[in-house]
């Protein structure tokens, strides 16, 4: 079955900073946090409507879950902990920072029921989280990762691509990093540059260069193929589609369809490997079934791309093939 989240957004409650890309309101599409009420009414709704809650999860997002005033997180901790267990809820997620944990804050999350805390490292070079004004370095992502692991939570990492300055090479660190750090789940998000942030300011004056669409596309595939082949879940590319953040937006990276997209440029980069050395003509290729529309690309891109090279393509499915795999099975 499909892990699933019941998301409840408390934006900004708790952070201690203003990260230079942060518009926590145009991202949540909400600028206040729920009450207790409103998160029992959330989870009521979630439990008639949700067909498999045994694998779902309540997931506080938006703010630093953990750097809320004490009292405060508990009372939103208790409201939720009433729907885990018993035939409801799997459990509770919350997002967080790397530098708002500690042995404290973890007893009382495994108290209530929490099962997974998501980290928002973004970086874990140095020098572009000072940039980005995140507040924190990244020997404290390292101590607080290992802290979740020993209280048994699963594990969950945040990355950023494309922030200020950052390059290809230390967004290949930071993913190697994770690969180390051995994390249950990913999130991979494409900085997009909101209005009213600090990112927008250096964007208009010049000293901030966003990725370009293309370049993303490259370096997020790469990365959710290296996630794939280390068996770590990347669950989020990208925002949400919101018409919040399309208003919002001034510039970055930004598609309704971005993983889709990333996932048929690694269906391209996989073809490329296997033909490349083969005489150009037709060919038959097999992939898995439910990939078969990713293979052939957006709008048949792949297939036209390889057409253009020399190459026709007839793509059959096939159940024993892997995710990402391709075989070409001989020319036709």
């Amino acid at each position: 079955m499909k892990h699933s989240n019941i998301a409840i957004f408390i934006p900004h409650v708790g952070c201690p900073h203003t990260c230079s890309f942060c518009n926590q309101k145009t991202i949540s599409g909400t600028g206040s946090s729920p009450t207790c009420i409103e998160i029992e009414e959330i989870c009521q709704t979630a439990l008639r409507q949700v067909s498999n809650p045994e694998d779902t999860e309540i997931a506080f997002f938006g703010g630093s879950f953990t750097a809320i005033e004490r009292s405060e997180m508990i009372v939103f901790l208790e409201a939720a902990s009433k729907f885990v267990g018993k035939g409801l809820f799997a459990g509770i997620r919350v997002s967080t920072r790397p530098d708002a944990i500690d042995d404290g804050i973890l007893e009382i999350l495994k108290s209530y029921g929490v099962t997974s805390i998501e980290l928002g490292v973004q970086s874990l070079d140095n020098e572009v989280l000072k940039k980005n004004n995140r507040g924190h370095t990244s020997e404290q992502v390292y101590t607080a990762a290992c802290l979740i692991r020993e209280y048994g939570f699963s594990l969950g990492l945040q990355m950023m691509v494309g922030l200020f300055g950052d390059s290809k090479e230390s967004v290949y660190l930071t993913a190697q990093e994770f690969l180390a750090l051995k994390p249950d789940t990913v999130r991979i998000y494409p900085v997009v540059v909101l209005k009213g942030t600090k990112l927008e300011q250096l964007f208009k004056s010049g000293e901030y260069v966003p990725f370009s669409f293309e370049k993303a596309v490259d370096i997020c595939s790469e990365l959710l193929y290296l996630f794939y082949e280390n068996g770590i879940n990347v669950i989020r590319m990208g925002l949400h589609a919101s018409e919040n953040v399309e208003d919002q937006m001034v510039a970055g990276i930004y598609h309704p369809a971005f993983r889709e997209i990333c996932e048929n440029k690694i269906y391209y980069n996989q073809l490329c490997k296997q033909l490349i050395n083969k005489p150009k003509g037709r060919y038959e290729v097999v992939v898995h079934p439910k990939c078969l529309s990713k293979a052939i690309g957006q709008k048949r891109k792949n297939s036209s791309d390889f057409v253009k090279l020399g190459y026709h393509i007839i793509f059959k499915p096939q159940k024993d093939v892997a995710q990402y795999e391709v075989k070409v099975l001989k020319e036709v």
